[in-house]
């Protein structure tokens, strides 16, 4: 059988989708950095909103560390799927 250039080979792949791929994972990355910093302010928020419906001045405390602890969980989460996710990746590739 003759090479033809207007098959296109299934093992090559085209360079836009690499470059799309790593962007992919960057945008990845970005966003487990921004979780903890986000969840936190949400917290925090929260708390103060709390604080003047309830005319108290501990609750953003209480919003803080929830904040931070739903901030750390979902952070640790992504990065073990983003992890799992490049080692489900990185078996289909020949060595």
């Amino acid at each position: 059988m003759a090479y033809d250039p207007r098959i296109p080979n299934p093992t090559e792949r085209p360079k836009e989708q690499g470059s799309l791929q790593a962007l992919v994972k960057a945008e990845k990355l970005i966003q487990i950095a921004l979780v903890m910093p986000a969840a936190v302010f949400i917290g925090w928020l929260a708390g103060v909103g709390l604080d003047r419906w309830l005319h108290q001045h501990w609750i953003y405390i209480a919003g803080l560390v929830f904040g931070s602890i739903a901030g750390l969980t979902e952070a640790v989460r992504q990065a073990v799927q983003s992890s799992n996710a490049l080692d489900r990746s990185d078996k289909g590739k020949p060595s």
